[in-house]
């Protein structure tokens, strides 16, 4: 049975080109929990620290890691994946998040939020 996919994982296919997006989606895939969809995307203005991966969710905090190279920051994504579905705000300290994402984490963007009609 398919889940929603209420959640994205957007990964960048433009430094590294689309064959690496590709087997960093076929990592994640098996790793992450249903309700994400694995997107390919141009630029993310990451260029500095390819591969830029976001995540984002309606009603959630964002984020952007770059310098995702090796098994061990896949690892980290997919731990990352099930916090981030697991938080009703997506919002995570620094220290909370994988520890290797640490020094990869590019931004977090707070979720935003309806604006009451004046």
């Amino acid at each position: 049975m398919l889940e929603f996919c209420d959640h994205t994982i957007l990964i960048c296919a433009t430094c590294k080109g689309a064959a690496e997006a590709s087997r960093l989606r076929a990592a994640l895939s098996d790793r992450i929990p249903g309700r994400f969809a694995l997107r390919a995307v141009d630029c993310m203005a990451g260029c500095g620290q390819p591969v830029t991966v976001g995540f984002q969710a309606e009603g959630k905090a964002q984020y952007l890691f770059g310098g995702i190279q090796s098994p061990a920051d896949t690892e980290a994504l997919a731990r990352f994946a099930h916090q981030y579905l697991a938080s009703e705000t997506g919002w995570t300290n620094a220290s909370e998040r994988p520890a290797q994402l640490y020094d990869k984490t590019l931004a977090r963007l707070p979720r935003i939020k309806a604006e009451a009609a004046p």
